[in-house]
């Protein structure tokens, strides 16, 4: 099991992309959150096998048909066990 933190910059908000990226991870055996922040950027919290969070992060770096991404920073992050399911979380 693998996780990663992502903040994908461009037009990423009023776009759909949170539901579409929480559709997408659910898809993809992927558990974690994804939410706005206050400075326009989305995050996501991406955690599971490693090649599921490989196919949920290449879809993030292209987003739904309506958005933008112009850049993607990815950190790799120590998988917290209390994490199930995908969920859309509140903005930050």
């Amino acid at each position: 099991m693998i996780a990663r933190r992502i903040v994908v910059h461009g037009r990423v908000q009023g776009v759909g992309f949170r539901y579409a990226t929480a559709e997408a991870a659910r898809d993809f055996g992927v558990a974690g959150w994804v939410r706005n922040r206050r400075d326009g950027t989305v995050e996501a919290w991406l955690q599971g096998p490693e090649d599921a969070v490989g196919r949920a992060l290449a879809w993030m770096r292209r987003g739904p048909p309506s958005a933008r991404v112009d850049r993607v920073e990815v950190d790799d992050v120590e998988p917290d066990i209390g994490i199930e399911g995908f969920r859309q979380a509140p903005t930050a």
